[in-house]
């Protein structure tokens, strides 16, 4: 039976999900074999219900990202196709599934919560609060490509004993859920700054919290981080530019009270120790790596760029093709399909590198970075006025996005690719040399609109198919870097959309709430924040 929103029939009668990496495996036990659940468990749960959207896997990139984001940012090259600017439903269905889902194992965590008594609340009121950002953060990515989503009243058949007439939720504009979840994970903000754990209880958080490990001051920097990414968001929304300014000011301006990612090694991601746990990212090879699906062919626009630069992240992130002596090549997305199918069939497309991406099985989980952060920064200071303090942040955004890929290339378990060395790493001297050149330069760009041109291209490139639903969100909004597509004649939806549509089976099982909704459900409706 499907999964839709309105009635999470995953999770629910179980109440958790079994996760089985080496560190806690004993602590949370198989749900099949438990009648109850803890909130400990419970929070787990929640973590680990969408894991395999988090981590690079098969189902996620294979049936979502290769026919919808990735292609729309050119962060592959892609056939033309007629229908290609149209999300496939599949893939669309199962972003919306994985939510849901995991929605569900919050709702009943937040059930289990509130049966305790107030004393064992007290004790455990860390995993609620880092739960809510976890969630938070997912929400706010379905909400940046759908618009309008169930979520106040969502995921409650199971609050509400089964009544599922009771349980039928209500579509949120993007924009009220955007200012709830901005006003909570505020004041989650300040709690953790006052939260004090007993002994046994910080040794339940490190066991069960298989992102963080239990680090407070991890869980406020992925607090904070993600109050500056959804305020920066909507810094063009003209009813909240004033909390923008003010609340990203106040963030930026006290760090010892709201600290955020600085640096990789603060970065929030799910780290892969062990391969053989459920907590890997095996399924990358296949999801982005498929032969003939055009899943890693290299877009022309970025390789363009990244050749015109000397980008040092260029060998890293991509290999050339089998029969391009060399060079780097990607798919023209105005040239025809059999030009296109010719370029590839004749080994001169660039794909992504398998040793950093694709085969590497210890690739993390990537939620927010130090790079992210600080071209955010840039784009903020920039806004305000700041030269100065733009100039710096966007170096060292660009920096540890060098770093950042060095990094994961490090980690690569990939051996023997036929037709492939692994690269080597970027050094400090060619990021110097990057910085300082004609397209890169921060002092050679001398107006406010070439300097936002500068951020918005680095976003993209650090993006690229690493962070697809950022890279969507920041080229729609920015309308930066500027892209061509071939017209879709054949369709009706002739360019890229900009937003995806409301799944089939949410409408029929969810019609009458749907109904409120339904005349913006279209593929050209944007978003409230995407006003330029």
């Amino acid at each position: 039976m499907k999964k839709i929103s309105i009635l999470f029939f995953a999770g629910l009668l179980l109440g958790t999900v079994s996760c089985k990496e080496s560190e806690f495996a004993e602590a949370y036990p198989n749900p099949a074999k438990i009648s109850e659940s803890t909130v400990e468990k419970q929070f787990t749960g929640v973590l680990y219900s969408n894991r395999e959207y988090v981590l690079p896997g098969y189902t996620h990139y294979f049936t979502t990202l290769r026919l919808s984001l990735n292609p729309y940012t050119q962060a592959i090259g892609r056939l033309n196709q007629s229908g290609l600017y149209v999300p496939g439903s599949a893939g669309v269905e199962n972003v919306w599934y994985s939510y849901y889902d995991m929605m569900a194992q919050y709702r009943e965590l937040q059930k289990i919560y509130a049966s305790r008594p107030a004393d064992q609340q007290a004790d455990r009121k860390i995993f609620m609060l880092a739960a809510a950002v976890y969630v938070y953060d997912h929400t706010q990515r379905l909400v940046d490509v759908h618009g309008a989503i169930p979520f106040t009243q969502a995921g409650m058949l199971s609050t509400n004993g089964g009544e599922y007439e009771k349980s039928t939720a209500k579509f949120d504009t993007a924009e009220s859920i955007y200012a709830f979840m901005l006003d909570d994970l505020k004041r989650i903000a300040t709690e953790l700054n006052g939260i004090t754990l007993n002994a046994g209880y910080q040794k339940s958080f490190q066991t069960q919290d298989f992102i963080n490990k239990g680090d407070i001051t991890a869980w406020k920097r992925y607090t904070n981080s993600l109050r500056l990414r959804m305020l920066n968001r909507v810094s063009d929304v003209e009813s909240m530019k004033a909390r923008s300014n003010s609340e990203i000011a106040e963030i930026l301006g006290i760090a010892a009270t709201y600290p955020i990612v600085e640096t990789n090694a603060q970065n929030i991601q799910i780290n892969v120790f062990d391969i053989n746990t459920d907590i890997n990212s095996k399924g990358f090879q296949a999801g982005l790596a498929s032969d003939g699906w055009y899943g890693n062919t290299a877009g022309k626009a970025m390789i363009d760029n990244m050749n015109a630069n000397n980008d040092p992240r260029l060998p890293i992130l991509f290999e050339p093709g089998a029969k391009a002596a060399g060079k780097y090549f990607g798919i023209d997305p105005l040239a025809t399909e059999a030009v296109q199918t010719a370029q590839f069939n004749n080994g001169l497309v660039a794909i992504y590198n398998r040793y950093t991406t694709s085969n590497n099985q210890f690739f993390p989980g990537v939620i927010i970075n130090a790079a992210q952060m600080n071209l955010i920064k840039a784009e903020y200071y920039l806004r305000t006025g700041n030269d100065a303090l733009a100039k710096t942040a966007y170096e060292t955004g660009i920096t540890q996005s060098v770093e950042f890929y060095n990094k994961i290339l490090s980690l690569t378990n990939a051996t023997g690719i036929t037709g492939s060395t692994i690269p080597t790493p970027a050094t400090a001297a060619s990021v110097t040399a990057y910085l300082a050149g004609d397209g890169v330069s921060w002092s050679k760009a001398t107006t406010n609109a070439q300097k936002l041109s500068l951020i918005a291209t680095q976003k993209w490139l650090h993006y690229n198919v690493v962070q697809p639903y950022e890279n969507w969100a920041d080229l729609r909004r920015l309308d930066m870097p500027v892209l061509s597509f071939l017209t879709d004649n054949a369709n009706n939806q002739t360019l890229p959309p900009v937003k995806w549509t409301i799944p089939g089976n949410e409408i029929t099982y969810n019609t009458a709430n749907y109904e409120a909704v339904r005349a913006t459900d279209k593929l050209t409706t944007k978003l409230f924040w995407d006003v330029k």
